[in-house]
Formats: structure tokens, C-alpha cells, sequence
């Protein structure tokens, strides 16, 4: 996070009790782990492991490879194995594995780096009896291949292969899990959707589930994103080289494979042009939206049974996937979602997490990590000490549907084009807020989306932005008040036939002026057609997008409807809850652009509606008010 003034609130360091081994009344050795038994006794919850396993080992040996996979191919493979006294030990261990797109390994001024390992908290891991896998991508870091664009077919059946391969090697102990973020959570469930028999356990981080969802939001390209990745991933293929394995020490196969990395696809080159959910491609008629989607798979990844454990933040680029994949897996299944963007987990024992994971479904050590609620969250702004929750299902059972319309009233809060409110009824008056939609709108260079692929995080105080578009802002809290699910947005609204971009953002507003980004939701005009979801969706407005579901923005009034992504933050007592709605974002998305720049007009009456429906969460005690 690169600006302080972002920082969730609320933000709290837990301690990390890591993995220390307690003193010894006594112990016994069970499949390479100690179990432990001291005075205190074990301790198994979110972010904090003690007592039931132990570092046995003092260290790991790392040696390197090319495997060749069912087509021939040969993919790079660094294997991590525990050591006794400076030496591998030979006992049969489970292992865990990331597929990785962005290097296994690196040479830097001669020193070999693993920015994996570094990053991932492994050492630990492995002292505790699991071998480490990093294997490189077809067509990425020192493997051979071509690589074809995000999630091919052939990429997940290579995940197979090399899961099996690790299952029969003579340290393994026939049992298999595997790790990884972002690209590398994804591989896991497109590896769990082909079933390989000895894939036990994955633990995917900040994972897409619905890829035209992410690439088109409400039909609007997320053109920095994809530009921004593809730039970073065809440098690591071609440009910046990874390290060799060990039987190529001068690197002439790491040369023989970087040739073949030239001809990739990136996701540029991939999505760009399939601008609808069903478009296909020209050359080969592959509908890549569909097909390289991950929610295709859910019946086979369903059929796997392979337990996931899920991780988010309520700022990161895949908060929404998280949960649909939470709502959708009908494996065993667990959800951590803390107050991070992409990358980062602070404030929480990750490392912890996954031992406890894979300890229960690698090694049969009974921690009872599936017995406690499935859902572990923070909520942003939440008293001292109250930030973590757990609940069993999601949306919570107890929050109450709460509508906020859009008025007329001044709420005196901001120089935007319009000023208004929101209000608890309904607006008796006809009514109605125009603007030009102005280009220069922008949620700033450093967003969610940004962090991504490895830009800034940090958002700006969003009041510049807000005077470029029309708000709507509550007075001053008479209480504190959370908001924890999917904020809905209802808007009616009329762009004399021109085709807009109506991207909403929720705020928080401080008694000086101060605007924080809470969360966001966007629909193109031409795109407000909605369908039933072909997966479970919470009930929430789903844009399917064909072709055919294209429809001509009208000369009056429509409604648009599309949630935000979802969030969990407390707004003080004495901040007001702000929606403002513009017609751009320079920085992250590829609006449409018109010369003149069309007219946008927000309408706020009772038969023309526009509102937003915030998830609100009941203070102990508080009988739920009347929400419509």
C-alpha cells in the first residue's frame, strides 16, 4: 500500500504465534510432524497454529529440473525437500505445489532467488515435514512451450501430469496439495477440474471465478489491467530470463526455450476483441471468454471433491469470485477474506493458515480446521479487538436490506455537479440531475486494479473525482452503521440515445470533507440487460452479455441495474455514506468516448426510482428498522 491515507481503518497486527515447538511433557513422532502437548495445550484457529505439529526439520535442499509432461513438453520444476543435518531426508512426505507464471527462480548478479519462496512464507512450511514444488508454466520462466494465453486446456491438463508425477516420486507420500496467488490460485482449481487422483488439498489466494465478469465489467474493457499484465508477463517470457535447472548451468536449454516463448499469446492479444461474453475467436471459433473462464468447470471441479481453502481482501481485483466460489463449491471449503489488496495478507499468520490446511487434509493431524465456521472476515473500522468475525453462510443471515434513495436536498457535503442526498423515502417530486460527462474522471493510477499486476495501491481522497460527477450523500451518522454484503445500485437513467458508462462508487466521508474509497460497481447502457445467473449469484443483477443482449440505449429513461463489490466496513458516527456516479475512469477503464461528450441524466422521482440497497448489520440489540 503506497498511501497512508488509505490504509483501511481499523487495520490491527494479530500476533503470529508461527509454529514454535512447546515444551515436551510429551511427543510422539506420526507420519514426520511432532505432536506437541505442553501446559497451554494446542491451539487451532484463523491465523494461529500451536501444538499440533512442529519444526522437525532444520532446513531444506533445493534441486532443480526439467519434467516432461504427457505431450512431451518439458516444464521446469524446482523441488524443496526438508533436511536433518544439512541432509535431505528420504522418508515419504506430502507435497505441495504452485504453478507458477512468473518465474520459479531467478539469477540476480549470480545469486539464485526464489521470489515464491520469499514471498510465501515456505521455510516454515517445509521444517515441518512437506516438500515445496515450483514448477513454471509452459511457456514461462525456463520451461519449454508455448504458452497460449491465460487458462488453456493443455495448461490444466499439464497441471495433471505434474501432479501425478509428484505423487509417485519415492519422497512423496502419495498425497499432493498445491498453493498459490492470483495466476497460481487460478491453476489450482483449473487442476482440480481435470481430477488427478492424488491431488488431496489446495489453498488458492485472490483467484478469478468469472473471467468475463473481470476482463468486461458491466461490458466495459478493463483496458489498464489487461494492457498492464500482458506488458509485465511477455518481459518475464522474454526479456528477463529465469534460472536455468541444475543440469544447464551455461543456460543453453533455458536460450532453446526462451525461443519458443516469442510465439505467445498474451492476454491483450487473447481478449481485446472479445468484447461479448460469447464472442469467438476468428481464427480458431473459441469462445476464450467461456472457455478460459474457471466458473466453466465448476461441475468437474465440484465432481473432484478436492477441499479448498479460499483467501481474499475487500480490496483486492477478485473480492466478488471469492465468494461466488464460496457459494458455488460444494467441496469441503473455507474463506478468509482480510482488509487487503492483491498481494497482500498483513495483520494475518497466512503461513499458519495453510499448515493448519494442509496438516488436516495431507496428514491426518485432526485440528479441527473444518469443525469451526466456514467464513473468517475483517471488518474495516470495527471497534478495538472486534475487527475478525466468522460467520457459516453468506450473505450474513442477519443483515438488513436497506435502501438509500437519491434526492433533491442539498447535502451541502461536496462541489460536485448536483449536491444531493440520500434519503430513507421515496421522493415525492419529479426530479432529475444532469451532466456532461466529463473524461477526465478517475478513480487514480494506484487502485485495486492496479495492484494487480504489481502497480501502486493507494486511493486518493476521492472528493476531485466527485466534482466531476453528480452525488448523492447521507447527513452526518447519528450512529455508527455497517455495511457488510453486495451493495446494489438502481438507476434511472437516460443518455439521449448515446451508449455510457455509469460506473458508482460508495464512500466515506469524514467531518472535514474527506472522501475514502469503499467499493465500486459499473454498467455500460447498451449492456443493462440481465438474466438469470447460470451459477449461484446471492440474487444479484447478472449481465450475461451475449451478442444478441445488446440493446440500443433509449431516448428516455432506463433502469440499470448492478451490484458493487462486496465489502464489510463501518462508517463512524458523525461520517456520512456517499454514492457518486461518473461516466469514465481514465485510469483503469476504456470508457466510451463521444465528441461532443454526451449528456448523462440521473432521474430521482417516484416513478423513475434511483437508489442504492446497502447490506446493513444490525448493533447488538438493534431490532432491524423498516427497509423499504
Amino acid at each position: 500500500m503506497s498511501a497512508a491515507a488509505s490504509a483501511p481503518r481499523g487495520r490491527r497486527k494479530l500476533v503470529s504465534w508461527g509454529l514454535v515447538a512447546l515444551a515436551l511433557s510429551t511427543a510422539a513422532a506420526l507420519g514426520g510432524v511432532l505432536l506437541v502437548r505442553g501446559s497451554a495445550g494446542p491451539v487451532s484457529q484463523p491465523g494461529v497454529y500451536r501444538g499440533y505439529s512442529a519444526p522437525i526439520y532444520d532446513g531444506f535442499v533445493r534441486t532443480s529440473q526439467y519434467v516432461p509432461v504427457s505431450d512431451g513438453t518439458r516444464l521446469a520444476v524446482d523441488i524443496y525437500r526438508p533436511t536433518h543435518e544439512g541432509k535431505a531426508v528420504n522418508e515419504p512426505l506430502p507435497v505441495i505445489w504452485t504453478h507458477e507464471r512468473y518465474h520459479r527462480a531467478d539469477l540476480q548478479n549470480g545469486t539464485l532467488t526464489s521470489a515464491v519462496l520469499a514471498r510465501s512464507g515456505l521455510q516454515q512450511i517445509i521444517e515441518h515435514g512437506y516438500v515445496i514444488g515450483i514448477v513454471d508454466v509452459r511457456g514461462a520462466g525456463a520451461s519449454f512451450g508455448t504458452f497460449d494465453g491465460p487458462f488453456a486446456a493443455r495448461e490444466a491438463q499439464d497441471a495433471y501430469d505434474i501432479t501425478e508425477w509428484f505423487a509417485a516420486q519415492p519422497w512423496c507420500n502419495g498425497k499432493v496439495g498445491m498453493f498459490g496467488r492470483s495466476y497460481g490460485g487460478i491453476t489450482q482449481f483449473m487442476a482440480a477440474s481435470t481430477k488427478p487422483p492424488h491431488l488431496k488439498a489446495i489453498f488458492p489466494e485472490m483467484a478469478l471465478f468469472d473471467m468475463y465478469a473481470f476482463n468486461f465489467p458491466g461490458g466495459v474493457f478493463r483496458a489498464d489491467f489487461v494492457r498492464g499484465w500482458s506488458r509485465l508477463v511477455e518481459q518475464l517470457d522474454t526479456q528477463d530470463p529465469a534460472a536455468p535447472v541444475d543440469a544447464d548451468p551455461a543456460g543453453a536449454l533455458l536460450r532453446q526455450a526462451l525461443a519458443q516463448h516469442a510465439t505467445n499469446k498474451t492476454a491483450a492479444l487473447l481478449f481485446t476483441p472479445m468484447i461479448h461474453r460469447d464472442s469467438q475467436d476468428a481464427a480458431t471459433g473459441e469462445k476464450q471468454q467461456i472457455t478460459r473462464s474457471p466458473s466453466t468447470y465448476l461441475d468437474q471441479i465440484n465432481q473432484s471433491q478436492v477441499p479448498v481453502y479460499l483467501l481474499a481482501g475487500w480490496y483486492d481485483i477478485f473480492t466478488t469470485d471469492a465468494l461466488l466460489w464460496f457459494a458455488n463449491l460444494k467441496n469441503p471449503k473455507k474463506l478468509v477474506i482480510g482488509p487487503w489488496s492483491h498481494g497482500d495478507t498483513s495483520g494475518f499468520d497466512r503461513s499458519a493458515e495453510q499448515l493448519r490446511w494442509f496438516d488436516f487434509w495431507l496428514k491426518d493431524i485432526d485440528n479441527r480446521v473444518t469443525e469451526e465456521a466456514p467464513i473468517h472476515y475483517f471488518t474495516m473500522g470495527a471497534p478495538s479487538g472486534q475487527g475478525w468475525r466468522s460467520a457459516r453462510q453468506w450473505p450474513l443471515p442477519e443483515q438488513v436490506e436497506t435502501t438509500f434513495w437519491f434526492c433533491a436536498q442539498p447535502a451541502h457535503s461536496v462541489a460536485s455537479r448536483n449536491d444531493g442526498s440520500l434519503c430513507r423515502q421515496v421522493p415525492d417530486a419529479d426530479g432529475q440531475d444532469s451532466m456532461v460527462v466529463d473524461y477526465a474522471a478517475t478513480s487514480g493510477p494506484a487502485t485495486r486494479w492496479t495492484s494487480g499486476y504489481r502497480g501502486r495501491f493507494g486511493y486518493p481522497d476521492m472528493r476531485e473525482n466527485d466534482q466531476r460527477g453528480l452525488t448523492y450523500t447521507t447527513p452526518p451518522l447519528q450512529a455508527s452503521t455497517e455495511v457488510t454484503g453486495h451493495p446494489i445500485v438502481r438507476a434511472w437513467v437516460s443518455t439521449r440515445g448515446q451508449d455510457v458508462d455509469v460506473i458508482a462508487y460508495l464512500e466515506e466521508v469524514d467531518a472535514s470533507g474527506a472522501s475514502r474509497y469503499i467499493t465500486e460497481g459499473i454498467l455500460r447502457v447498451s449492456h443493462r440487460a440481465t438474466h438469470q445467473a447460470p451459477f449461484e449469484n446471492f440474487g444479484l443483477p447478472y449481465h450475461r452479455s451475449f451478442k444478441e443482449d445488446v440493446a440500443p440505449p433509449a431516448e428516455g429513461p432506463v433502469e440499470l441495474a448492478f451490484d458493487m463489490h462486496p465489502t464489510s466496513n463501518v462508517f463512524d458516527t458523525g461520517h456520512r455514506i456517499r454514492v457518486t456516479v461518473v461516466g469514465a475512469d481514465r485510469d483503469n477503464l476504456l470508457t466510451l468516448t463521444s465528441t461532443p461528450p454526451p449528456t448523462m441524466t440521473v432521474y430521482r422521482s417516484r416513478d423513475f426510482p434511483s437508489r442504492i440497497t446497502l447490506p446493513i448489520i444490525p448493533r447488538s440489540g438493534e431490532a432491524p428498522a423498516n427497509t423499504k
